[in-house]
C-alpha cells in the first residue's frame, strides 16, 4: 500500500462496506436454513448433500465463521426451495 493510497486508507478507517454486506447477507441466510433445517427434521449433514457442498464448509457457514458468494447463496436458496 502507498503512503498516501486514499482508498486503502479509507477501508482501514471505515471498512469495507461490500464485506459487511455479504457477511450480513450470509449471516440472514444460514439463520434461515438452520430454521428451515429444523422444521424439516434435517440437520448439516442433509444439507451438505441437497446441496452439494463440503459438509465442513456448511458447518462453518451455518455457525458464522464462513461465507459463501452471492452467487452461491442463490444456489443453495434456490435448492433449498426446490426441495421443500
Amino acid at each position: 500500500m502507498e503512503e498516501n493510497d486514499f482508498v486503502s486508507i479509507w477501508l482501514e478507517e471505515s471498512g469495507n462496506p461490500a464485506i459487511e454486506e455479504l457477511t450480513r447477507v450470509n449471516q440472514e441466510i444460514a439463520d434461515k436454513t438452520a430454521s428451515f433445517l429444523s422444521e424439516k427434521g434435517l440437520n448439516s449433514t442433509d444439507l451438505s448433500a441437497i446441496v452439494d457442498i463440503n459438509h465442513d464448509e456448511i458447518t462453518r457457514w451455518l455457525n458464522g465463521g464462513h461465507a459463501f458468494s452471492i452467487k452461491k447463496l442463490k444456489e443453495i436458496s434456490q435448492t433449498l426451495a426446490d426441495h421443500n
